[in-house]
């Protein structure tokens, strides 16, 4: 079959890639386009580690089909950041111990990214709703809910 093009906004860069017949957007961005930041994890749509914002919206790229995303902002870890400088959601993980092993941690970041964007003072059961559909491990979430909430507050350590 033969491939389709796609063209879209990635962490606000034009790209452009060839993609197969029901290829999934995790694999395009990882194979295609080089960001490692969504994690294959469960690839059932299940754990969260492949979430990546479409439009600002929180997405699972392992369910989401490539060609939906032409002419579309996909946003994933890597275009949080500055060059070497953390964005002030990725400093409160790092400050509040929200990452233990990483492997959920981009698409935490990414759900909470979506959340905060979209309400810059989130109570903590909003902050519980907008995370629920990303497993962790290792944290038992206390951690991560903390680190998002020290983010909306400008980034002071919480505890408890």
């Amino acid at each position: 079959m033969a491939k389709t093009p796609v063209t879209f906004r990635h962490n606000g860069e034009d790209r452009a890639v060839f993609v197969d017949p029901g290829a999934n957007l995790l694999d395009v961005l990882r194979r295609g386009v080089g960001d490692m930041t969504p994690k294959y994890g469960c690839a059932q749509g299940t754990c969260g580690a492949c979430t990546v914002l479409v439009d600002g919206e929180p997405q699972l790229s392992c369910l989401t089909l490539a060609e939906t995303v032409e002419g579309r902002h996909v946003e994933t870890v890597a275009g949080l950041s500055e060059g070497a400088r953390l964005s002030a959601l990725q400093t409160a993980f790092m400050d509040n111990f929200g990452a233990q092993c990483g492997y959920c941690t981009d698409g935490m970041l990414m759900s909470a990214k979506a959340l905060l964007d979209h309400n810059p003072r989130p109570s903590r059961e909003e902050v519980v709703e907008a995370i629920s559909g990303n497993l962790c491990r290792c944290t038992g979430y206390e951690a991560i809910i903390n680190a998002i909430l020290a983010a909306a507050a400008g980034g002071a350590r919480r505890t408890g």
